[in-house]
């Protein structure tokens, strides 16, 4: 693994940054129960001030080698890496014209693609931190799939928070021109059990027409970590998109997961898990908006907590004025383990058409006596049978992961996080 070496940057991007930095000066973290989206997530905590930004060039690559991978690979994977603001492992293109390299080296090397994709997908005045995203972002990916390009292999991202008191600003963007077909998957790790880091992450995902891409974008940062994200796709006529995402670690914070189906016959299956313990707390928001007829969303999430952690999810559907036909889902179930666990879980629906078909569901409840008596009258203990009850609830978002390494890593995961919250 290598450092790459000091980039230049095009000056469309440099004015970006100074406009961004302005903006992010005039705003205000959200306030508690102040701004909407925020009512159930308390960061009057959190001092910005106190956490410097990566800077290019600098972070300890061999926390590469001491960190526990969350999602294994299979053999074959590309692989980019992030530590801090120092790029470790992975700086070359793919083949059939496949680019996967940081987002800094191609903003030099590629820098009208680029900037043709750029900024175009998330709103970076947002709230403060998609401005301060904008404004310092470093390192980053930058994943482009020609059309009618299939890549065989995961292209594995991952970013590791390592120094303490630092911000991670990353940037990532994944293009698919049309008939383009990749598996994506991002990870966010933490060096150490203690460094308290920021992660500040936008992502942006186009699908062309016609194109599939199956995008994973998993954290387990450490439970004194801060999280704030702003994901969003924009998915063109035909494209189809199988978005998972799961939140295992970090203390506090917000993510913000949007999709839009933008052109007709498109489609988006969004998949979620969360697995909380001690005081952790995580919130979703996510949105299905579809801006055009004829399109589909199915969007599941599912939690267990443990301790006093608790999780919110907030959902909407949001149906444009023309995108008749529309056939659009959601859910979010969660387990307690604990009575002292809470989860909030808010559907909702913003309909502006007449001829669409929407449906939601939402369910919070305690692992049920009755099941593990009945698991116990069949000789097996508490312990079994409760582990035999979460693994149960799991199954259904397990099976909906397409067949192949997706699955398997997914299901390695879960099953590695609820080792940690029934130890």
């Amino acid at each position: 693994m290598a450092e790459l070496a000091t980039v230049r940057e095009p000056e469309w991007l440099k004015e970006r940054r100074g406009d961004a930095a302005r903006r992010a000066a005039e705003l205000d973290l959200p306030r508690f129960k102040g701004k909407a989206g925020w009512e159930f997530t308390d960061i009057t905590k959190l001092d910005l001030a106190a956490f410097a930004a990566a800077a290019p060039g600098e972070g300890d690559a061999s926390a590469v080698d001491r960190v526990e991978t969350l999602l294994e690979a299979p053999e074959g994977a590309h692989h980019l890496g992030q530590v801090d603001g120092r790029v470790v492992d992975g700086s070359g293109d793919l083949e059939d014209g496949v680019i996967a390299l940081p987002l800094t080296l191609a903003c030099e090397l590629h820098g009208d693609l680029v900037h043709e994709h750029f900024g175009t997908i998330v709103d970076p005045q947002q709230d403060v931190f998609t401005a301060l995203n904008d404004a310092g972002w470093t390192g980053g990916a930058f994943v482009h799939v020609p059309r009618g390009v299939r890549v065989e292999q995961p292209i594995v991202l991952t970013a590791i928070s390592d120094a303490a008191h630092t911000a991670l600003h990353r940037r990532v963007l994944i293009v698919l021109e049309e008939g383009a077909e990749a598996e994506v998957w991002e990870q966010h790790l933490s060096g150490s059990t203690d460094a308290v880091t920021i992660l500040n992450s936008v992502v942006e995902l186009r699908v062309g027409q016609n194109a599939r891409l199956r995008f994973v974008g998993a954290q387990d940062l450490n439970e004194k970590s801060w999280v704030f994200g702003a994901q969003r796709a924009e998915v063109a006529r035909d494209g189809h998109l199988d978005w998972v995402t799961a939140g295992f670690g970090s203390g506090n914070g917000k993510v913000f997961t949007e999709t839009l189906l933008a052109g007709e016959g498109s489609h988006a299956k969004v998949t979620g898990a969360y697995a909380p313990h001690a005081r952790q707390h995580v919130d979703f928001h996510t949105l299905q908006e579809h801006g055009a007829a004829n399109t589909t969303s199915d969007l599941a999430f599912r939690g267990i907590l443990a301790d006093r952690s608790s999780a919110v999810w907030r959902g909407m559907i949001k149906v444009d004025p023309g995108a008749q036909q529309t056939d659009a889902f959601q859910e979010c179930r969660n387990l307690l383990l604990s009575k002292r666990a809470h989860a909030d879980a808010i559907p909702g629906l913003e309909i502006l058409a007449n001829d669409v078909r929407c449906t939601h569901a939402a369910a919070i409840a305690q692992i049920d006596p009755e099941q593990v008596f009945y698991l116990n009258s069949r000789g097996l203990s508490d312990a079994d049978a409760k582990r035999l009850v979460i693994e149960g609830f799991m199954a259904e978002l397990v099976e909906r992961f397409e067949e192949g390494p997706i699955r398997q890593a997914m299901a390695g995961a879960l099953e590695r996080r609820l080792s940690v919250l029934l130890d």
